[in-house]
């Protein structure tokens, strides 16, 4: 039995720095084993088909060994199932369908952050941006884009995220993710 799965590579192809190039990752990712690969643009998306027996941890272990023997450097990896991204895009807790797709980012992360952890970042301050936290996630809606978002600067300094492996998409990825992932 198989499972199809997105690996999310953190941090590539931005501003010239750690070149990814997406027909090399399907290569390398082809070259683990996994069937059906597939990209989407040039930030560190691939869709793949594996065994369902292997975890996400294990996936996105070997992803990263393999970047980084052939490309030279490491690069954080999550590997999320078909059926994990679906309900995190079914639990979105703001109204995605009424929203442009740069106003909404998802951040994954490599394990369950509780409250307490954004306990010192006061929502209030960054009104009408916000975010809310799910399983593995933190959903932020940021009405004029990532880039000129306070709040998103907030949710993701260093003393936050310590220890934990992040990575944000935003909605049109996560959507697209989602629908690959579904084929």
């Amino acid at each position: 039995m198989t499972t199809t799965y997105a690996a999310l590579l953190r941090g590539i192809n931005v501003s010239g720095h750690r070149k990814v190039p997406m027909a090399e990752l399907r290569s390398l990712l082809e070259g683990l084993g996994h069937r059906d690969v597939r990209t989407y643009l040039q930030s560190g998306n691939a869709v793949f088909t594996a065994d369902a027996d292997e975890t996400d941890d294990t996936l996105a272990a070997a992803v990263e060994k393999a970047v980084e023997q052939h490309f030279g450097f490491r690069v954080d990896t999550l590997v999320r199932s078909a059926a994990y991204l679906a309900a995190v895009a079914d639990a979105c807790p703001f109204p995605a369908a009424e929203l442009e797709g740069k106003q909404l980012h998802v951040t994954y992360f490599s394990e369950a952050l509780g409250a307490e952890r954004f306990a010192s970042v006061d929502q209030a301050a960054f009104l009408p941006e916000e975010f809310r936290l799910g399983d593995r996630v933190l959903y932020l809606y940021a009405p004029d884009g990532l880039g000129r978002s306070k709040l998103a600067e907030a949710v993701s300094r260093p003393s936050l995220l310590k220890g934990v492996v992040a990575t944000s998409r935003n909605w049109n990825t996560v959507t697209k993710l989602v629908e690959m992932t579904r084929d």
